[in-house]
């Protein structure tokens, strides 16, 4: 069998007790797997500059278990969420990432289900 990659899409901008409960919670899950992260880097969502470089946040993910650190490139990292989160996903697949781990504000998990079984485009 195959290991196990977990892909994370990130901006770690800070990193914060919240990322580094995910991270935890993942080694819990799958503790044997590789987790790969796709991170902004000096720019991130809709073209802000990021409050740390991406040097001290890829060495903070390093430090709090993640094994892989890709930066997401620009293209993707300065876009929206749909384009931030696609290019991620590309990434991920080219790496044969396995499981995406996010995090959710509404804690609902039904409710994602939901969404995420939805058409993207509903006819």
């Amino acid at each position: 069998m195959a290991r196990e990659v977990v892909g994370i899409t990130v901006e770690y901008n800070p990193f914060h007790y919240g990322h580094a409960y995910q991270i935890e919670q993942i080694k819990k899950r799958f503790p044997d797997a590789l987790i790969i992260v796709a991170m902004s880097g000096h720019f991130v969502q809709r073209g802000e500059p990021a409050i740390i470089d991406k040097f001290t946040r890829a060495k903070t993910a390093i430090a709090h278990g993640v094994d892989v650190v890709l930066e997401l490139p620009y293209v993707y990292a300065t876009q929206g969420a749909m384009q931030f989160a696609q290019g991620a996903v590309d990434m991920f697949k080219l790496a044969k990432v396995t499981h995406l781990s996010f995090g959710s504000e509404c804690g609902n998990l039904e409710n994602l289900q939901t969404i995420a079984s939805s058409p993207i485009n509903p006819g």
